[in-house]
């Protein structure tokens, strides 16, 4: 068939696999424009129209809108710089239906209420901006008069949510449930409790051969104790707990009695706050670290072991 040979809208139609309507329309918005008109006034297209209309085809199957497209194919705008943009604006209607995904997927696995959707979804699409004022308010509250202190940094940003730009719907259902814990008053106060602990617990230096901090202590004593299956209130726990109160004592000067030792237990049972395992968790989801080892089972050892031999 050579060049010069002209078809009609039927003809285009049965060529494309398009519907006579469509192509009409395409023909009225200029996009494939008639070469010619058969002497009873019906619209002739080149063979280059079958090539224009394959690519409108293509180009709507991607979803541009019929204006981009007409700047494509009458070359106005190249094709490459067409699909960039379609690309990056596709990116965020991603993104978007990923939030939506994982409130839905939220609402339904917690059974919601109308208000609390309402919140998860405000919550899923704060943009970054928003979600950093968000979680430098909560630390900042944390960490309140603590900015000085020589572990301040390491411990903010081993505190710190780090949602990617394009998050799988568990790191956003994550992040929709820490941002929740984020505007708990609660677990605000508690946390900016642990946190002063944190800067009154931390040894001067190593003597003892534990952990400068004191949850790290108490986990390097008692998970051997743990794993061994040994009773907190044994005379095998004694070796445990006198470690324990001499590393607390060491800590902060005093002498390693039963004041001491209550003011400990007063300590891991505040430490022992089910919401700061959550928070620990939900954020290596987010950040995408391993999964966190629970510390409860070894404050809640710690604490048995001491109220053990404390007089009645």
């Amino acid at each position: 068939m050579n060049g010069d040979t002209l078809y009609s809208i039927g003809d285009l139609a049965r060529r494309t696999g398009l519907t006579v309507k469509t192509v009409r329309f395409y023909s009225d918005a200029g996009i494939v424009p008639p070469t010619d008109r058969s002497p009873a006034g019906y619209r002739l297209y080149g063979a280059d129209a079958v090539a224009r209309l394959d690519l409108v085809r293509t180009l709507r199957d991607l979803g541009l809108d019929l204006a981009t497209i007409r700047k494509v194919v009458d070359r106005e705008v190249s094709l490459p710089e067409v699909a960039a943009a379609h690309a990056e604006a596709l990116e965020v209607q991603i993104r978007v239906l990923r939030l939506r995904r994982a409130v839905l997927t939220a609402v339904a696995k917690r059974g919601s209420t109308p208000e609390e959707l309402d919140l998860m979804h405000k919550l899923a699409k704060l943009s970054e901006d928003e979600r950093r004022r968000l979680i430098d308010d909560f630390l900042g509250t944390v960490f309140d008069g603590l900015r000085d202190h020589p572990a301040f940094a390491a411990v903010t940003r081993s505190l710190t949510p780090e949602l990617p730009d394009t998050p799988e719907a568990e790191q956003v259902e994550a992040w929709v449930e820490l941002a929740e814990l984020f505007q708990d008053s609660g677990f605000r106060s508690t946390m900016q409790g642990m946190a002063r602990d944190l800067a009154a617990d931390r040894a001067p230096d190593d003597v003892t051969g534990l952990p400068r901090v004191l949850a790290a202590a108490v986990r390097t004593q008692v998970t051997p104790a743990l794993d061994a299956g040994t009773d907190p209130a044994s005379p095998e726990a004694e070796p445990v707990v006198a470690s324990l109160s001499a590393h607390y004592a060491h800590i902060l000067g005093l002498p390693d009695d039963t004041a001491l030792r209550r003011r400990l237990v007063t300590r891991l049972e505040t430490m022992d706050d089910p919401r700061r395992d959550r928070y620990l968790t939900l954020l290596a989801v987010i950040n995408g670290w391993p999964a966190p080892e629970s510390l409860a089972p070894v404050l809640d050892w710690a604490v048995r072991a001491l109220r053990a031999r404390m007089p009645r």
